[in-house]
């Protein structure tokens, strides 16, 4: 009899986000993927240092109690079925061994399984495999090996902050000031303060996060946070399509252009979402952090005729 994932919340993640397998990749991206395969397979078991979006995951997976399945975390990766064994045994070495689920597909793309796995977030160092997750409608992000872990502070609360425009919300309004400058930007904000903003790409994984908040799960909680460049007046907008949508977020922080890595750093979530690389570079000096490769700032300049 086949079995379902339900109502769970489903986060796909490569092996090189969840394990930091980036001295094994460097063999890979020289094209020498014999010598990575061979590598990985003699360090079977040694346990893989945990990668960026491990502790969102461990804690994630908190959320689960007996007879209680709420998250599925299944491995999405472009490496091998060997490597995928160390990817297995670093999980339940490091505690978590309901990650069971796996797709190992040896260089061919995997974002194609995340229709069947109904994904609510992806999560991948690989930007190509990222940027198709998002045209085929998933939550996805790129992350920033670089980023430093997550605090161990909070160890009973998920702790997730977005960039507003073109992560949470659309880039409506970000084209605006692309195009017209900051005046304009703020009017047109004014302007249409209580029409809400069409949904971003990251829109169903807040809300997927904001049933698991009702799930009546014991002894674990989510802590979510709007981190964005809007100031006043054109906070209100925001405000007002969270009101809309019926999901509150913990805290909100209009910065009017300041650089977010230091407030995310006084937040200290256990991942940051933002659609523009500077804002993901600032905020990986931090926490762990990864690039949404979605709207105006994403899109290549026009060429000249």
């Amino acid at each position: 009899m086949s079995v379902g994932l339900g109502d769970r919340l489903v986060v796909a993640i490569s092996s090189r986000a969840l394990f930091d397998f980036e001295e094994e990749n460097r063999l890979f991206d020289q094209g020498r993927a014999q010598d990575y395969m061979q590598l990985q397979l003699e360090r079977l078991d040694v346990t893989a240092r945990p990668g960026v979006a491990f502790s969102l995951v461990k804690k994630l997976l908190a959320f689960n109690e007996p007879g209680q399945q709420r998250v599925e975390v299944v491995v999405l990766s472009r490496n091998d079925p060997v490597s995928g064994m160390r990817v297995f045994r670093s999980a339940r070495a490091h505690g978590l061994a309901s990650v069971q689920r796996g797709v190992f597909t040896q260089g061919a793309e995997p974002f194609r399984y995340l229709r069947p796995l109904g994904a609510h977030l992806f999560l991948s160092a690989n930007g190509a495999d990222v940027n198709e997750a998002l045209a085929m409608g998933f939550p996805a992000a790129r992350v920033a090996t670089q980023s430093v872990q997550a605090s161990a502070t909070h160890p009973q609360e998920v702790r997730i902050a977005f960039d507003g425009d073109a992560v949470l919300f659309s880039d409506e309004a970000e084209r605006v000031y692309q195009s017209s400058g900051l005046d304009a930007f703020q009017a047109h904000e004014v302007e249409k303060a209580l029409l809400p903003l069409p949904p971003g790409p990251f829109k169903p994984f807040l809300s997927a996060l904001h049933r698991l908040q009702q799930s009546g799960a014991h002894g674990m909680r989510i802590r979510t946070a709007l981190v964005t460049a809007r100031g006043a007046p054109a906070h209100e907008r925001a405000i007002q399509t969270l009101m809309n949508w019926r999901i509150a977020v913990d805290e909100a922080m209009f910065l009017g252009g300041l650089s977010k890595g230091e407030f995310l750093r006084e937040f200290e979530p256990d991942f940051f979402f933002d659609d523009q690389t500077g804002h993901v570079s600032s905020a990986a000096l931090h926490v762990p952090a990864g690039h949404v490769s979605s709207g105006i700032a994403n899109q290549p300049p026009p060429s000249a005729d």
